[in-house]
């Protein structure tokens, strides 16, 4: 079977079987048949705004059905779906809109984006339009995720693949064979990859608004989940429920868990190896441009404790030293830079930044990591995270694991603050729901601290609140938490 469009293989799905139960989201359900009938429906209210082959749509709606159907609407005209945050800030918004320059906006008023045609969430389109298949169209950019919000300067990673499914080839990573549990917010690549592909393949997604750890395991007992996707704070937050909640659960139908997103602390990566078995759980590690990745098994872990695995097919990886570009030797740590199989550029272009790259084309987005003599990686943090403190280099993602593996603990963010002697010293954002003084918590930090971490790498200040310091993908803004301290 030859490949075809997004729009063409949900269409098949629903000329197959209509009433199979496609998305189910906090109680609303939607069947495939229904779900390919409502996006042909949006499709031409779409159109009759402008969006044509080509276009792209910034879509700010929150995890739902209605996002699914607006996505779907979106690849059915031929055009790009540029999924963001529906909590982002106006100004923030605006920006990813420059780069963007979309047709439409969805899940926007008016008023909130002047000098563009937008469409607020809960729009319904005109009952009097047809919901008839449209003319088969296929997007020439799967998507265009938005990125670099952070710094006040968002780019958009359009990928270079066009909007096409191979049934003959599903992706290893994302097929699920009954269900498949999206935890995660759709404008983040991981999720959005895990509800389209396993949608596509024929499963059901059990579409989450929010991340909730109880709620999580209880979808996945109810629907029979095979396949899940974690970032490490969401494992963290499962594995804090209490103990008997969690093991009352039947979660015997997981066949595969993955793990990305953020370096995963190696003491509970353990632990959920010994809960579900080395035969589910798994670990990825790849940015979004898809410029490389890499993959490791639970038994494999158990061999390379802490590693996120070996390149994929056939990308290729090299650690090579930030500051001359050389090629590092096995166990070095530095910047880690990757070559897709396809070749320099095959995978994305930026539009609003360029690629960090050598001049043979090899690519980094910043992570810095090293690889063993067997070729397995390991991860460090951002190049721009790392913290120099004493003439030492002190990687964030180390110090947070540490603290996060106290009981107390729900999430932590490390950063390097002024320190007139050290140049910088390491400071702790802890989150914690525990009721005593900070004094008494800071106290029995110190001291579960002091047993993990060598001396130069403990927290010189510590720092409480009450508030998650991760986003729903598990990703820390360390630069603005950093830059909001050292604020007047």
């Amino acid at each position: 079977m030859a490949r075809v469009s997004y729009g063409r293989a949900v269409a098949r799905l629903a000329e197959r079987d209509p009433d199979r139960l496609a998305i189910v989201c906090d109680g609303e359900e939607i069947r495939i048949g229904d779900l390919d009938r409502r996006a042909n429906r949006m499709a031409r209210a779409y159109a009759e705004r402008g969006v044509k082959a080509g276009s792209f749509v910034t879509l700010g709606l929150p995890n739902g059905i209605e996002l699914m159907v607006a996505c779907l609407a979106v690849w059915k005209l031929g055009a790009v779906p540029n999924p963001v945050s529906a909590r982002l800030p106006d100004a923030e918004r605006a920006g990813i809109i420059d780069r963007a320059d979309p047709a439409l906006v969805v899940g926007a008023t008016a008023e909130s984006v002047p000098g563009r045609i937008a469409l607020p969430a809960g729009f319904a389109p005109d009952p009097g339009l047809r919901d008839a298949p449209l003319p088969d169209c296929v997007a020439p950019h799967e998507r265009a995720l938005a990125s670099g919000g952070s710094t006040g300067a968002p780019k958009l990673i359009v990928a270079m693949n066009p909007a096409e499914y191979d049934p003959e080839a599903p992706s290893a990573i994302f097929r699920a064979r009954r269900a498949v549990i999206v935890s995660g917010p759709l404008y983040h690549a991981v999720p959005f990859s895990a509800a389209w592909q396993g949608l596509f393949g024929g499963a059901l997604i059990v579409l989450l608004p929010r991340f909730d750890a109880s709620r999580c395991l209880e979808q996945v007992e109810r629907y029979r989940v095979d396949r899940a996707h974690f970032v490490p704070t969401m494992m963290l937050r499962i594995w804090r429920l209490p103990e008997a909640e969690r093991k009352s659960r039947d979660l015997s139908s997981l066949e595969f868990v993955m793990t990305g997103g953020a370096p995963c602390p190696a003491w509970l990566m353990r632990e959920w190896i010994e809960w579900l078995g080395p035969e589910v759980m798994h670990e990825a590690f790849g940015p979004s441009e898809r410029i490389g990745g890499t993959f490791i098994t639970g038994s494999e872990w158990l061999d390379h404790p802490g590693s996120v695995g070996k390149p994929i097919g056939a990308g290729q990886i090299q650690i090579l030293d930030p500051e001359t570009g050389v090629e590092l030797p096995v166990g070095r740590m530095g910047e880690i830079y990757m070559m897709p199989a396809g070749g320099a550029g095959s995978t994305y272009r930026y539009v609003g930044a360029e690629a960090r790259a050598t001049a043979d084309g090899w690519e980094s987005v910043g992570d810095m990591g090293y690889l063993d003599a067997d070729g397995y990686l390991y991860l460090g943090d951002r190049r721009s995270d790392m913290i120099l403190s004493g003439g030492r280099n002190i990687y964030p993602a180390e110090v947070e694991a540490a603290v996060e593996a106290h009981p107390a603990v729900l999430s932590c963010a490390v950063i390097g603050l002024p320190d007139e002697d050290l140049g910088q010293r390491v400071h702790a954002i802890v989150e914690s729901d525990r009721r005593e003084t900070e004094a008494a918590l800071e106290a029995d930090l110190r001291a579960h601290l002091t047993e993990r971490l060598v001396i130069y790498k403990l927290p010189r200040s510590f720092e409480f609140v009450d508030a998650p310091l991760r986003d729903d993908a598990g990703k820390v803004r360390r630069s603005a938490l950093r830059q909001s301290r050292l604020s007047p």
